[in-house]
């Protein structure tokens, strides 16, 4: 197997999204290089789970960013639940869960399940980027619902304006949801100028 150092290098060489080069994201760079702790805890945590997303983004040939979108939406953490009921490191919502076909029942989960919320949570990141044909429109609808990306589209349309990510009116956690991502992903990217250390 790959030693830890190799697969930070393999998800450096995968990143492909387009830069967000904002305020909004240095923001998020303070605020997670301000606490390398909970960085350092988020890593760690998602060490034993890391590999498995980085195989399957990979085999898409998919943005390695993805791989990453585990620590903003719950640290890594399977049983994370949030007000929204959504579960797993993923955070599926139960409707979205089950539109996926992960089983959910007194028994057992899905959601929680790795290998199954990893498949699902791709298969809906890649049919949400063929709708938008932009990764950034895929991700706010990941976090906001592709309905009301859809609608926030076509408001701007309607007025003229451009539908771009940075365009469009969302909710404030939609509007930090990019940011977020952007600026894990300059930090795993040069950790030195951070000062974090990765898979130490």
């Amino acid at each position: 197997s790959q030693t830890h150092p190799d697969l930070w290098s393999r998800i450096r060489a995968g990143f492909s999204m387009p830069e967000l080069d904002t305020s909004l994201t240095r923001k998020w760079e303070q605020y997670y290089a301000s606490r390398p702790e909970y960085l350092n805890r988020i890593i760690e945590r998602g060490r034993r789970y890391l590999f498995h997303v980085v195989e399957q983004v990979e085999s898409r040939g998919m943005p390695m960013e993805i791989a990453l979108l585990p620590m903003i939406e719950s640290a890594f953490n399977p049983i994370a639940h949030s007000s929204a009921k959504a579960a797993g490191i993923w955070q599926f919502i139960p409707s979205t869960g089950k539109h996926f076909n992960l089983d959910q029942d007194w028994w057992k989960d899905e959601r929680r399940d790795i290998v199954a919320s990893t498949a699902a949570a791709l298969d809906y990141l890649q049919s949400i980027y063929e709708m938008h044909g932009d990764w950034q429109l895929a991700l706010a609808s990941y976090n906001w619902g592709e309905g009301a990306v859809g609608r926030a589209i076509a408001k701007n349309q309607a007025q003229g304006l451009p539908t771009d990510y940075l365009s469009l009116r969302m909710p404030t956690e939609t509007r930090y949801y990019v940011p977020k991502l952007q600026a894990i992903k300059n930090i795993i990217a040069h950790p030195d100028i951070y000062s974090i250390q990765i898979g130490r």
